[in-house]
Parts: structure tokens; C-alpha cells; sequence
């Protein structure tokens, strides 16, 4: 599987469409819910996706600066399409890179879905709060120290 990190700007509105379509059909479609996906982050972000044989994007993430005088990047839209094919592991710990070479992050914050915080502390994430709702999801602020 071969990642592929992109700026906003360098995406073609093939890989922007196919990005847009796979995070539409898992956080909207399959776990039903109901959000502003366009939320003016993805033109700041360095996206890393991958495609699958059906020309569809498989899995991806997007990664941007959240707090720049504190160096806390986020990242965030984390999905894959296919699971069970470690896809999401290898897309995390790209973004983790991406997180320092590209922003120079000192810090990783995302919020994670509960279920998934076996998945991001594989990573070296902590969960840094207690649980909240988020589109009638359960969720967790988690943390990853840049040393």
C-alpha cells in the first residue's frame, strides 16, 4: 500500500472527490451521523490517503496546526474504508510524521472515538480527558508528547 501525503492545494479534485466520498459513507452513512464535514480545516491541512484496487480511497487523515504558539497539531477525519487490513495503523503513524515534519508539531491532539482508543494509544496517544458526546458518539481528548 503506498501512502500519499498532499497539501491542499496539491490535491486533484479526483483525490479531494474520492477523500470527501469515503469520509460521507462511514462517518455519515454507515455510523449515521450528521455533521458539517466542510469545516474550513482541510485547506490548512496535509492530507495523507491511500487508494484501494477499485480506484477508491481506502483509508485517510487530514493534519493541521491547532494551536501554533503551543506547536499542538491535530489530527483529525481519521477512516478507513477497509478494515481488518492494517491500513489505519500504517495511516496514523504517517500522520504522526506528517504531524513533525510538516508543522513541527511538540504535541498531537485529536479527539477519538471510545472504541478506538486501543487504536491511537498503539501510537503512543493518551486519553487527556473524560468522555463527551460528539454526534451522538461517545469521545475522548488524546494526547501524543513530541520529545
Amino acid at each position: 500500500m503506498e501512502l500519499i501525503v498532499k497539501r491542499f492545494d496539491e490535491l486533484s479534485t479526483t483525490e479531494l472527490y474520492e477523500i470527501l466520498k469515503t469520509r460521507s459513507e462511514i462517518f455519515v452513512l454507515e455510523q449515521e451521523c450528521l455533521y458539517q464535514d466542510l469545516d474550513d480545516k482541510d485547506q490548512d491541512a496535509v492530507h495523507v490517503f491511500c487508494w484501494n484496487s477499485n480506484r477508491r480511497v481506502a483509508g485517510c487523515l487530514r493534519v493541521f496546526m491547532r494551536d501554533a504558539e503551543k506547536g499542538v497539531v491535530q489530527i483529525g477525519r481519521v477512516v478507513t474504508l477497509e478494515h481488518g487490513k492494517g491500513i489505519g495503523g500504517e495511516l496514523l503513524h504517517r500522520g504522526v510524521e506528517v504531524a513533525k515534519e510538516f508543522f513541527k508539531a511538540q504535541k498531537i491532539y485529536l479527539e477519538a472515538q471510545v472504541y478506538a482508543i486501543g487504536y491511537y494509544a498503539k501510537e503512543g496517544f493518551e486519553v487527556a480527558s473524560y468522555e463527551f458526546m460528539e454526534d451522538g458518539i461517545p469521545h475522548v481528548k488524546m494526547e501524543k508528547e513530541i520529545i
